[in-house]
């Protein structure tokens, strides 16, 4: 591995700053959580979050067609692996991100499996129908590769030792996923996308189509509820393992964690008490409750360096 850059140079410095600019820009829920690192972390977590964000859009392009979109994807990964090889930077992304790896131990192979996982799909034929998954634990892997890996990519920034938190942080990531799934169903059915597990559809009685379908103001059905409310109880089940995770990750970290951890548990309680009227509005946790959040983390920040 070559020597990590310092972030004294002007270089790197400033692909940083661009990362934080995308990163306040673009994050919504995770950028309050980032205000409670310290600076070095959270320049870090804004790299990887620049990084997850190109990936996003590369796939997300529906300007393109799928194959085109695998293309530039593919060529863009082969630019970052040359990079990180010693070719020349393609932009300050690069820069800051492979400064962020190597300084705080990131395995290369997590960023692929994070590209993975934009990616997968692109791999479905949306003529066929539209991108479903039959069983959970197909819809897992999907989580896993979209969001478990940002959660081992951050832990690595965040600090730890014992290997316990590897699991729970990746069971913190399929946690946040089904709660953006819920928040998303109308969205990604009007995209062609059902990220409900076809065998939970199956069980409620509702089929795919209605859900792409659906008349515009139609309420929820008790069928729609009960299936939305089986991948909530998932989630909640799997936000157990964020609370497990928060007391091994090095101490001047947890606030930020924990402010991650209570907006998207927010979100989900807001999703739950809609009684799942996910199709209506797109629900979202007001700014005043994220400020709130924002503001406990950093009093919980402030006590840490207090206290370490």
């Amino acid at each position: 591995m070559s020597q990590a850059l310092t972030v004294d140079e002007p270089r790197v410095k400033d692909a940083y700053a661009v990362c934080r600019a995308i990163a306040r820009r673009e994050a919504k829920n995770f950028y309050y959580a980032f205000v409670a690192l310290p600076a070095p972390r959270r320049n870090a977590i804004c790299a990887i979050y620049a990084f997850m964000r190109k990936a996003d859009d590369l796939s997300d392009d529906e300007s393109m067609p799928r194959e085109e979109r695998r293309l530039r994807i593919e060529q863009w990964m082969a630019e970052w692996h040359s990079f990180c090889q010693g070719g020349h930077s393609a932009g300050p992304v690069f820069t800051a991100v492979r400064d962020a790896t190597q300084r705080f131990g990131i395995p290369p192979h997590l960023l692929d499996e994070l590209v993975a996982g934009t990616t997968m799909d692109l791999e479905q034929d949306s003529a066929r129908g539209p991108d479903t998954y039959a069983t959970f634990e197909d819809l897992y892997r999907y989580c896993y590769l979209v969001a478990s890996v940002v959660g081992l990519v951050c832990i690595r920034i965040f600090g730890y030792a014992d290997p316990r938190a590897e699991k729970l942080a990746e069971e913190t990531g399929i946690a946040f996923q089904l709660t953006n799934i819920l928040r998303d169903v109308a969205e990604d059915a009007g995209r062609n996308r059902i990220y409900l597990p076809l065998e939970d559809l199956a069980a409620h009685g509702v089929a795919p189509e209605s859900l792409r379908m659906r008349a515009a103001g139609a309420p929820v059905s008790a069928a729609e509820r009960a299936l939305l409310s089986t991948i909530a109880t998932r989630a909640e089940r799997y936000y157990q393992s964020a609370q497990r995770l928060l007391p091994l990750i090095e101490r001047e970290s947890r606030p930020a964690l924990w402010v991650l951890v209570a907006i998207y548990h927010a979100l989900l309680k807001r999703i739950e008490r809609s009684g799942y009227d996910v199709f209506s509005r797109r629900i979202s946790v007001p700014l005043v409750q994220k400020v709130g959040i924002m503001v406990i983390g950093l009093m919980r920040m402030a006590l840490a360096r207090f206290f370490s």
